[in-house]
């Protein structure tokens, strides 16, 4: 089963940001686009040529493309021009890179629909498909990083803290409001919540309850608690 980990504490994805910020150059934003454009990898005088710069500045700039993740290189094919070394290539990367503040995952919610759509089992309804699975990927989420992290006896607080942990990394804000509630700030849903509130919310409140059975939080739950511009989900004790 597959479903998205993120690790960055906040939920915003360091290596993004900084491939983002490697763009707010004239010269890379150039290269890069031409070397989209190409649809082949492009040699160094290549993407010179392209924005009208010196060979050797185009390799330091393509260089901090390649460091930043927005390009990878390879040697051409063919003969050697000289003794021992072959030109270098460079190419984008196939990973889509994406910035979205506050922080989105709607990875997450098209995963479950398209294996919704998939395993749709007999006599299920799409919305019952799309609720199990949802449910089933929050307790691997869980799972996952209980074994991860080994926390041992959770009690509420404890539970509380690790889930906060987690859903601070998926993007939620989650935040404290008393010793035993945890309001999540942020829906990493939007806007598809807003169309589809119904759906979307009990999507949400699924996938949390499987990933606080993951935790083997069982002292903890998941409650459905609308609120404006917030998730529609807060986590507090079992009652």
């Amino acid at each position: 089963m597959a479903y998205v980990t993120v690790s960055e504490p906040d939920g915003l994805d360091a290596p993004s940001i900084a491939a983002v910020a490697a763009l707010d150059d004239d010269l890379r934003r150039g290269m890069y686009a031409y070397a989209r454009r190409a649809r082949r990898p492009v040699t160094r005088d290549e993407a010179a040529a392209a924005v009208g710069i010196s060979r050797k500045l185009a390799a330091f700039h393509l260089d901090k493309l390649v460091a930043a993740g927005l390009l990878r290189f390879g040697f051409a094919a063919g003969p050697v021009r000289r003794v021992g070394r072959k030109p270098k290539v460079y190419e984008p990367v196939a990973e889509a890179i994406q910035v979205q503040l506050p922080v989105r995952r709607h990875e997450i919610l098209a995963g479950i629909l398209a294996e919704a759509v998939l395993a749709e089992g007999t006599g299920e309804t799409a919305r019952d498909a799309v609720l199990r699975v949802a449910g089933e990927r929050g307790v691997a989420a869980g799972a996952e990083e209980r074994a991860r992290s080994r926390p041992g006896r959770l009690g509420v607080e404890r539970a509380l803290t690790v889930a906060e942990g987690m859903l601070g990394r998926y993007g939620f804000e989650p935040s404290r409001e008393t010793g035993t509630c945890v309001r999540l700030r942020n829906c990493p849903f939007h806007p598809l919540a807003a169309e589809a509130p119904e759906l979307v919310c009990r999507i949400n409140h699924a996938f949390l309850a499987g990933l606080l059975t993951g935790l083997r939080a069982g002292n903890v739950e998941a409650v459905l608690a609308p609120g404006a511009a917030e998730c529609c989900v807060e986590l507090g004790q079992a009652r």
